[in-house]
């Protein structure tokens, strides 16, 4: 698939890199001659030096060629331009990212549909719906499902004294029918597990299961499941913002900013949101305003170390779930390892877009998650694709890939090696990073 990204910066960075491991063909396109010659010297891509608004620009970096156009420069009204360009020029499908939820209401889709975009990126909006995710489901790192839950796929650390803690995946399956552990993250490293592995304490499991067996799953890995309520959020950022006003119905928040002018804006941003000024690294300050009380603390500054510092420290104080957001994807790993409850990425939320599209799903049912060194999809099998022409046993899968679950006619069910996949049959593919080109030739 020939892709067109325009905007080197951190979002078009990531895209870039991960999209060139895919064995994507990709123009990348930036006014920062300098920044593009890192990328091409280190990446298996073309780049453009020139603006992403420029007719000529567009048409020599090949817009009218290409499936798929995604602007993600930091401006939105950049954005929708070049999309539009690139539109009319002949772009197949095209993607804005944009800072303003007025281009995601139902109620303007058809105008921003005219003005050339196909889909837009909302990384703020995306982050605070993986975090609302979280405050509902605190005893997970990841919760990803399918069709109204028929199909769900949690990722949860094992502690100590965990039921499954030391047990071989073997004797897990054996005794369980009901779940399939798709990978387990230990260490820095993620892996695509067969029965002689084993559950460590410290390991992120992700388990694949059906809705009617959450409870079980709570109890297998020691977990409890706590009411959140009251929530602080260090960082009156963007996410913050969108956090705020999409669940002030659900949670009560405090916001801690110690930018005084962004606190006298916060309040008629954020109504319903009691405002403190003040730096939430100060222990002091933290005491004063009743941080121990609080149920969860959400760390939103732009500072990736002073995120995962404060959570460190909230948990200390009591904090029964803590979520930081961490976009160097080099400390994600540094951090699920930690006692920090979720990690989030904006980085990786936007790239879970894309991913859909490039396998060119049904964005209206099918759901994509990218995570810090693997991928997660729902892709629907096609007639005569070859993973519908024998049972799951007999197709000699990558060892990088895993079929998890799948929905057919409306209901869940888990795989296994005797399972045939049937055309239109919505399967759960767990993938290692790089992986994904060789899923999407098994769907094809």
């Amino acid at each position: 698939m020939k892709i067109v990204i325009a905007g080197a910066g951190e979002v078009g960075s990531h895209l870039a890199k991960l999209l060139s491991a895919e064995e994507q063909d990709i123009m990348l396109i930036d006014s920062d001659a300098e920044r593009l010659a890192v990328l091409d010297a280190n990446y298996n891509l073309m780049t453009y030096a020139g603006d992403p608004t420029s007719f000529a620009t567009l048409r020599e970096a090949g817009a009218a060629r290409c499936d798929l156009f995604i602007a993600v420069t930091p401006y939105e009204s950049n954005n929708i331009v070049a999309c539009s360009i690139a539109r009319n020029l002949g772009a197949r499908k095209t993607v804005a990212r944009i800072d303003s939820y007025d281009f995601m209401d139902p109620a303007n889709a058809q105008m921003v549909k005219h003005m050339g975009v196909d889909r837009v990126i909302y990384p703020e909006y995306l982050a605070a719906q993986e975090i609302i995710t979280a405050l509902k489901r605190t005893w997970v790192r990841n919760w990803f499902e399918l069709h109204d839950g028929q199909i769900i796929l949690a990722g949860v650390k094992l502690r100590s004294g965990a039921p499954l803690a030391g047990m071989k995946l073997r004797d897990f399956t054996y005794t369980n029918h009901h779940f399939h552990v798709s990978a387990i993250k230990r260490n820095h490293e993620t892996i695509i597990p067969r029965g002689d592995h084993s559950m460590e304490v410290g390991d992120i499991l992700y388990f694949t299961t059906t809705r009617d067996h959450i409870d079980d799953l709570l109890a297998l890995t020691g977990k409890t499941e706590h009411k959140i309520k009251r929530v602080l959020i260090m960082g009156g950022t963007k996410i913050a913002i969108r956090l705020v006003n999409s669940a002030h119905e659900e949670f009560r928040f405090k916001i801690i900013e110690s930018d005084l002018e962004v606190c006298r804006k916060l309040p008629q941003k954020c109504p319903d949101c009691e405002i403190i000024h003040g730096d939430a690294r100060d222990l002091d300050l933290l005491s004063d305003i009743g941080a121990a009380d609080m149920d969860a603390f959400v760390a939103l500054t732009p500072s990736s170390e002073t995120n995962i510092f404060t959570c460190l420290t909230a948990k200390e104080l009591g904090a029964k779930k803590t979520i930081a957001d961490v976009e160097n994807i080099q400390f994600i790993s540094q951090a699920e390892n930690l006692n920090i409850g979720t990690v989030i990425n904006k980085k990786l939320l936007a790239s879970s877009t894309i991913f859909q599209l490039l396998l060119d799903a049904d964005s209206s049912t099918s759901k994509f998650l990218a995570l810090a060194d693997a991928e997660v999809g729902e892709i629907e099998a096609r007639e005569g694709s070859k993973i519908t022409r024998s049972a799951v046993k007999d197709l000699k899968l990558p060892h990088e890939v895993t079929l998890a679950g799948l929905i057919r006619d409306g209901k869940g069910m888990l795989i296994t090696g005797m399972t045939q996949i049937l055309p239109g049959d919505h399967v759960l593919v767990f993938c290692l990073a790089g992986a994904l080109h060789k899923v999407e030739r098994l769907f094809s």
